[in-house]
């Protein structure tokens, strides 16, 4: 297989498995199963609340660390790191 494929194939199943770990937390935690997550408190808010709010931007803001960790780590096995 051709490495610039390869490359590529990988790069879309970490974007594709990150945006949906941010679709569960934001839609999921959100909207979906806000009222169970209400019975639970985070700072004197319920947790549904919370997640609908902030927690889904500090996930979405984590999520871009670990992509670029992720690239940085699969452009150095193929070689195409930068400087």
């Amino acid at each position: 297989m051709d490495s610039n494929k390869r490359y590529w194939q990988i790069n879309l199943k970490y974007l594709a498995i990150l945006l949906a770990i941010w679709f569960i937390v934001s839609y999921g935690c959100g909207i979906i199963f806000a009222d169970q997550l209400n019975e639970y408190e985070v700072g004197g808010f319920p947790l549904g609340f919370w997640f609908a709010q902030q927690g889904a931007i500090y996930v979405f803001v984590v999520l871009i660390f670990v992509y670029v960790y992720l690239m940085n780590r699969l452009d150095k096995r193929f070689g195409v790191e930068e400087d």
